[in-house]
């Protein structure tokens, strides 16, 4: 079996997470969304607090920063300040993934740039799930036990956070179908369908010479 690394990334309340956590399951392969965290943490040596504040969001400075700041030799549990921005924390995060990759056998990870990161690796399918605002909206209520009102601002700030920090990292936009290799709308086959299809695709790819 070819070893196929798949990254997904979603709107919120799209349902990505379920296809992406049933289409692991189905597949029998390794799973991360917020595993990704506790990788980088126990790669780094630093809390998982860290991790999670500054999860999917962006900051300031800019890219080549990001890319090219140095890091400090740390052998100690509280690093120098610096450590802790969200420049430094992205690239351990990066790092984490990588070495998930490296590992050589299949996966699949929620979000977090994954596909950029991997962007070089053979095996890379890049996926992007939307879906309606209506069902949306219901997925966000359901749960998060808020009203109508509350997931409405919800969606659009996670949206728009998450759009910022694809943006901020990889010089990309969020969403664009061009930025992957598939964009699927989830209310078209439902759940159950879309994870059909992507278990279709991924055997066609499979059986490529």
């Amino acid at each position: 079996m070819k070893r196929t690394i798949i990254t997904i990334g979603r709107q919120f309340g799209s349902g990505g997470r379920v296809i992406g956590r049933r289409l692991a399951d189905e597949l029998g392969i390794a799973y991360y969304d917020k595993e990704l965290l506790a990788e980088a943490a126990r790669e780094s040596g630093l809390s998982g607090e860290f991790f999670e504040k500054a999860d999917e969001k962006p900051s300031t400075g800019g890219l080549a920063y990001a890319f090219s700041a140095g890091l400090p030799n740390m052998g100690f549990y509280a690093p120098y300040p610096d450590i802790l921005s969200n420049e430094h924390l992205f690239l351990f995060q990066s790092n984490a993934i990588r070495s998930i990759a490296d590992r050589g056998g299949s996966c699949l990870l929620v979000g977090r740039c994954a596909d950029y990161v991997l962007r070089d690796d053979p095996g890379l399918l890049s996926l992007f799930i939307h879906n309606n605002s209506e069902n949306r909206i219901r997925n966000i209520i359901e749960r998060q036990q808020v009203t109508k009102e509350e997931a409405m601002e919800l969606m659009k700030k996670t949206d728009r956070s998450r759009a910022s920090y694809y943006k901020y990292y990889t010089d990309k936009e969020w969403g664009m179908s061009s930025s992957y290799h598939f964009s699927i709308d989830a209310s078209f086959l439902g759940i159950d369908g879309t994870v059909g299809l992507i278990r279709e695709m991924i055997d066609r790819r499979r059986s490529l010479p």
